[in-house]
């Protein structure tokens, strides 16, 4: 992914990215207490590569995503891009690695909704404002 890549278009997050990048994640690595990363997916229409800041947990050496949008009635566009596209880039402080990432299976999805929720317990509030499931997404990593 040695291409271009366009941060979020809301302002905010792509103050938050640019930090978390000039600084390795020294500034940004937290978001309001809470571990975040960053994600670069390809845009399912654009083909653009596109990043953003998110909150992670972890389950093993896994990395756990909640596609929440804060509980909007849609889903964020991170999400459907790598629904589209699997193939990710991911940012952890200094590190960075691909990863393969995909949406929680309905057997596993309850147990990792609760590490998620652990995590940030914002997101029960936003699943009951919304008449969608939101999705958990488990980043796998590749070779790093």
């Amino acid at each position: 992914m040695g291409e271009t890549i366009q941060d979020s278009p809301v302002e905010w997050v792509a103050s938050h990215v640019r930090r978390y990048v000039e600084t390795d994640g020294a500034d940004g690595g937290k978001f309001h207490g809470y571990d975040a990363l960053l994600i670069t997916t390809r845009g399912r229409r654009s083909g653009t590569l596109r990043r953003t800041a998110l909150i992670y947990g972890r389950d093993g050496d896994r990395y756990l995503l909640v596609a929440s949008n804060g509980g909007a009635a849609r889903h964020p566009a991170w999400y459907l891009n790598l629904c589209a596209d699997p193939q990710v880039e991911v940012q952890v402080g200094a590190e960075k690695f691909r990863g393969t990432a995909r949406t929680a299976t309905a057997e596993e999805r309850p147990r990792l909704w609760q590490v998620m929720t652990e995590v940030f317990p914002t997101y029960a509030r936003y699943q009951k404002e919304t008449e969608r499931e939101i999705p958990v997404v488990v980043v796998e990593t590749a070779t790093r």
